[in-house]
C-alpha cells in the first residue's frame, strides 16, 4: 500500500513541476502565525506561512518552491501567495497597527525592482503602509554574493518596508548582513530555542545575540517557542517578540486569530510585581524629544532644528511608530549651507528623503537596568543616545549624561539603604539581588538567611553597646568569609543578615558556613561575663514578659538552595520559602539546614 502512495505522490508531483503555478492558485492556503510582544502579550504581527503543499505531493514548503524554482515559475507562485497573504492581512481589524513577515527568496533577488514595485503599487491600492510590511531574509543562500542585493536592499528602504533575518544562526553571511545592512529584526532559529531554559550554551549564545542585535539597533525575535520554560528563558535574556506553539499554532482561519494572548501578559504582571530601582530612576530621567517619520517631506526635520536650534539629533520612526535611528544636523549641513542645498533634497531626480539620513542607534526596552545601558554605550563607540519603547513603541530616549545621573543616583540610595553599624546593603538591595540572581538560572544559587538566636535577652541583659557589638562581630565575620565579586552581603536588621551566593558548591557552602558559625560562637562568648559563661545560660525576660533562663547567644542559618535551570524571581515566592527554612534551623541542634527550592525535606 505504501509503494502504491509512494508511486502515486511521484506522478503527481512529475505532473505538478510542469503545471506548478495553476494547480498551486486551486490548492494553496496562506497561515498566519501570531508574533507577540513578550512584555504584554499583545499581538506584533503575523508571519505568512504556506498551507496545502502536500497536496501536490511535497513534504515541505522549500521542496515545493525548489521545484517552482526549476521551472521557472517561483517569481509568479510567490507574487500569487504574497497577495493572497496581503488580502486576508488587510481584513484583520488590527492589521493598521500590526506588521506582516513575508519571506523574501534569495532566487528572487534578480527580480527585486519588479517585485517591490508590484507591491508598492498592491499596498496602494489596499491602503496597507510599507511599514506593516517586514521582509524576512531567509539565509538557505547567501543572499549578499548577489550583485543586485545591495540595491535591493536600499530600495525596500526608501519604500519604508521592513528587514528581517530569518533562522538566524543556521544560515550564510548572517553577521555580514547585521554588520552592512539595516536590519530591523533578527529571528533566532529554533534550534538554539529548543530547550534554552536547560542548556547552558544555548543560553549564553542568545543572550549574548540579543546584546549584539540591542547595540546595533535591531528587535529580536525567538522562534519555535514551545514551552512556558523557554518563554520565560527567552523574556530574561532580554527578547523583544516571540512565535511558537506555546502561543499560537498557525491558522489559515482569521476568525481563530487573537489580539492578545493573557498567559504572557500574566508572566509579564508577576514579574512587574515590583518596579526595579534602576527602572524608576531611568523613567526621571528619559527625554521625550520630538520624534519625524521617515515617510514625511526633508521640510519636517528643517523645521524641527530650526525650532529647537540646541538639539542635534531627533529620533526617526516608521509609519507604526518604532524607532528607525536618528537624523543628526551633521549630515544635513551641507545641504542646510550650501546655496540651493534644500531645493537640492526636494529634486526628484536627486531622490534625498528622510530614510537617507537614518543614522542607527542602539534600541533596547525600558525595563533595562542601568548597568546594561552603560555597556551599551561602550560597545557603541560614538552614539548620541540609546533609544528606549515601552511596548516595542517609541519611549524616549536616555543620553550619557543622564545615565550618568541615574549611575550617581543609583549609588546614593544605596548608599542610603545602608545600615549605619555594618555599612551592608539594606533591604532594598536584597530584594534586587533576590530578584536578579532568581532570573539568572546559568548556575546553582544560594540564599542565606542568618538570624541569631536568645538575641533579645543577651541584649536586654548586657544593653545595646554590646549588642551592637556582637552584631558587628558577625558582619566582620561575613565579611572575612565571602569577599569573592559575585558574593553578596546584606543586613536585613537588627540581628538578621543576608548572604547570596552565585558559582559555590552545597560542600564548599557547607564547610565557611560551619566554620563562620563556630567563629561566631567563640568570639560571642567573650561577651558574656566569666559567671555567666561558666554557667553556660543567662536570665531574662521573653517576648511576652515571663523571665527564664536562656542558653548562650548563637546564630543560626537557613539556605535555601535554587538549583541550575530554575528561573525563579517572585521574590515573595523566595521568601516564604526561606521562612520555612528559618524554623528549621532554629529548631535544628547544629543550627544549619539546607533545603532545595520545590523539595520536601
Amino acid at each position: 500500500m505504501s509503494g502504491a502512495l509512494s508511486l502515486e505522490t511521484n506522478v503527481l508531483r512529475r505532473y505538478a513541476n510542469d503545471q506548478i503555478l495553476p494547480l498551486s492558485k486551486l490548492v494553496l492556503e496562506t497561515a498566519f502565525q501570531p508574533i507577540v510582544e513578550l512584555s504584554t502579550g499583545k499581538v506584533f504581527g503575523y508571519e505568512t506561512l504556506m498551507r496545502g503543499f502536500e497536496r501536490l505531493g511535497f513534504e515541505n514548503p522549500l521542496e515545493l518552491l525548489d521545484a517552482a524554482a526549476n521551472a521557472n515559475q517561483l517569481l509568479g507562485l510567490e507574487q500569487m501567495m504574497g497577495a493572497r497573504a496581503l488580502a486576508k492581512f488587510g481584513g484583520l481589524p488590527d492589521f493598521s497597527t500590526s506588521t506582516l513577515f513575508i519571506n523574501l527568496d534569495g532566487r528572487l533577488i534578480r527580480h527585486g525592482d519588479y517585485v517591490i514595485d508590484k507591491l508598492v503599487q498592491h499596498l496602494r491600492k489596499t491602503g496597507i503602509a510599507p511599514s506593516s510590511i517586514c521582509f524576512e531574509l531567509t539565509e538557505r543562500f547567501d543572499n549578499t554574493s548577489a550583485p543586485e542585493f545591495e540595491a535591493l536592499i536600499a530600495k525596500i528602504r526608501m519604500e519604508g518596508f521592513k528587514l528581517a533575518i530569518d533562522d538566524f544562526g543556521v544560515g550564510h553571511a548572517e553577521m555580514k548582513l547585521l554588520c552592512d545592512f539595516p536590519v530591523d529584526y533578527l529571528k533566532i532559529d529554533r534550534h538554539f530555542i529548543a530547550g534554552l531554559d536547560e542548556n547552558p550554551r544555548k543560553r549564553h549564545l542568545v543572550r549574548n545575540v540579543v546584546n549584539i542585535a540591542h547595540v546595533l539597533g535591531i528587535r529580536v525575535i525567538a522562534e519555535g517557542v514551545e514551552t512556558e520554560a523557554e518563554c520565560l528563558a527567552c523574556r530574561e535574556f532580554g527578547v523583544d517578540l516571540v512565535q511558537g506553539w506555546f502561543i499560537a499554532r498557525p491558522t489559515i482561519f482569521p476568525s481563530e486569530l487573537q489580539s492578545h494572548f493573557p498567559q504572557l501578559a500574566e508572566l509579564d504582571r508577576r514579574r512587574r510585581s515590583s518596579q526595579s530601582l534602576d527602572e524608576i530612576l531611568i523613567r526621571k530621567q528619559i527625554e521625550m524629544l520630538p520624534t519625524v517619520y521617515e515617510n514625511e517631506s526633508i521640510d519636517t526635520v528643517f523645521e524641527l532644528f530650526r525650532a529647537n536650534p540646541r538639539q542635534a539629533f531627533f529620533p526617526v520612526l516608521n509609519a507604526n511608530g518604532e524607532p528607525r535611528g536618528i537624523i543628526s544636523e551633521h549630515h544635513l549641513k551641507e545641504y542646510i549651507y550650501r546655496p540651493f542645498g534644500r531645493d537640492l533634497l526636494k529634486n526628484r531626480v536627486y531622490e534625498r528623503t528622510i530614510a537617507h539620513f537614518v543614522e542607527r542607534a542602539p534600541i533596547v526596552g525600558l525595563d533595562a537596568n542601568a548597568e546594561r545601558l552603560m555597556n551599551i554605550f561602550a560597545n557603541m563607540d560614538g552614539s548620541d543616545c540609546v533609544i528606549l519603547t515601552e511596548n516595542m513603541r517609541y519611549a524616549g530616549i536616555v543620553s550619557a549624561a543622564s545615565l550618568i545621573k541615574v549611575i550617581n543616583e543609583k549609588q546614593l540610595k544605596i548608599a542610603q539603604d545602608q545600615n549605619p553599624l555594618t555599612s551592608l546593603p539594606g533591604n532594598r538591595a536584597i530584594h534586587d539581588f533576590m530578584h536578579e540572581v532568581g532570573r539568572d538560572d546559568d548556575q546553582t544559587r544560594f540564599f542565606c538567611y542568618c538570624d541569631f538566636d536568645y538575641f533579645k535577652p543577651f541584649n536586654d541583659h548586657y544593653g545595646f553597646q554590646v549588642g551592637d557589638h556582637a552584631i558587628s562581630l558577625f558582619a566582620a565575620l561575613m565579611k572575612r568569609y565571602f569577599f569573592s565579586e559575585g558574593d553578596f552581603l546584606g543586613h536585613v536588621g537588627g540581628d538578621d543578615f543576608f548572604i547570596g551566593l552565585r558559582d559555590w558548591t552545597r560542600e564548599e557552602l557547607s564547610e565557611i558556613l560551619e566554620r563562620l558559625l563556630s567563629d561566631f560562637h567563640d568570639d560571642v562568648v567573650e561577651l558574656y561575663s566569666e559567671e555567666d559563661r561558666a554557667a553556660g545560660r543567662i536570665r531574662g525576660h521573653d517576648r511576652n514578659g515571663a523571665e527564664r533562663e536562656f542558653p548562650l547567644l548563637r546564630c543560626s542559618i537557613a539556605v535555601l538552595e535554587l538549583p541550575d535551570g530554575l528561573i525563579l524571581e517572585d521574590v515573595a515566592r523566595i521568601s516564604g520559602a526561606i521562612a520555612q527554612v528559618k524554623a528549621q534551623a532554629k529548631e535544628s541542634p547544629e543550627g544549619l539546614v539546607f533545603s532545595v527550592f520545590g523539595e520536601r525535606g
